[in-house]
């Protein structure tokens, strides 16, 4: 809780000194008035003594943290707008050339979002949520995932390949798997560790083994493939067994990578927030 009192000609006047000192709307402050002018011969004598308490919320603490970091960056002084949600708050950041802050794939407003999160966390345990946006471009760029999902889901299903998406947040992940629950055939998973943390799809339905046209009959009436060069009898030679004597191996075509983090993470749920708890 911040306690100022200050002193003017009017009441009036006070409380608007009151408002430019605490930063904040009149209607955030609790007014106290403790000396009102007092009428004289000549007019109003002595001055309005006003005491103002201001009890700043997260949300407060967070709007001014991010407004003075892009200043300090050269921005202009952004209007934020705060959005009251469940967990936390949304900032609106608008102004002249803010939309700047976003940076290439959202990763800078990401990175500021996480030190605004820390800095009004600090002061006690209770999580408080902070989601940083920008002339709408949450909006945009969940469109924009939403469509790559999709469109790397259907090729995933035609190909029959597993397609790695780049490196993403735990928010992004979770639009690329809602999405993708919505293909069907298709499934998705989370591999990796932040910040390098991704997401694999894959298809879920079985494609059929094509050995192909070229097949032809040797004298013997055996079925054999054409373009081999040994053959012993209608079957080739492989050290001196025969071909059909090996069994095709299973190969695991993961990268060491993926094979060290198959393991899902909780993060990666759909029905958890924008970003995981921060524990200090």
């Amino acid at each position: 809780m911040k306690s100022t009192v200050v002193t003017a000609k009017t009441v009036e006047e006070a409380k608007a000194k009151l408002c430019e000192e605490l930063g904040v709307p009149a209607e955030k402050i609790a007014f106290t008035v403790l000396e009102e002018p007092k009428k004289g011969l000549f007019g109003m004598k002595g001055e309005a003594k006003v005491e103002g308490e201001y009890t700043e919320t997260k949300a407060d603490i967070a709007a001014k943290y991010v407004s003075d970091i892009m200043v300090a960056m050269g921005y202009v002084k952004p209007t934020i707008t705060v959005t009251e949600t469940e967990e936390g708050a949304v900032l609106d950041l608008s102004g002249e050339g803010v939309d700047g802050i976003t940076g290439r794939r959202g990763e800078t407003i990401d990175s500021l979002q996480y030190l605004a999160s820390l800095a009004c966390n600090k002061q006690d345990k209770e999580f408080y949520r902070i989601t940083l946006d920008c002339d709408g471009f949450r909006a945009r760029r969940k469109v924009q995932l939403e469509e790559l999902a999709k469109k790397m889901a259907e090729k995933a299903k035609r190909t029959g390949r597993t397609m790695s998406l780049e490196p993403m947040n735990p928010y992004e992940r979770r639009i690329i798997h809602a999405a993708v629950a919505e293909v069907e055939g298709c499934t998705s998973r989370s591999v990796g560790e932040d910040p390098y943390r991704k997401v694999l799809i894959s298809s879920t339905e079985r494609r059929p083994y094509n050995n192909g046209g070229n097949r032809r009959y040797n004298n013997n009436g055996r079925n054999d493939r054409r373009g081999g060069n040994n053959r012993d009898g209608g079957y080739r030679k492989n050290g001196g067994r025969r071909r059909e004597d090996f069994k095709a191996r299973s190969l695991d075509i993961s990268s060491s990578f993926e094979k060290d983090y198959k393991k899902p993470k909780p993060e990666d749920d759909l029905g958890s927030g924008l970003y995981s708890k921060i524990e200090f």
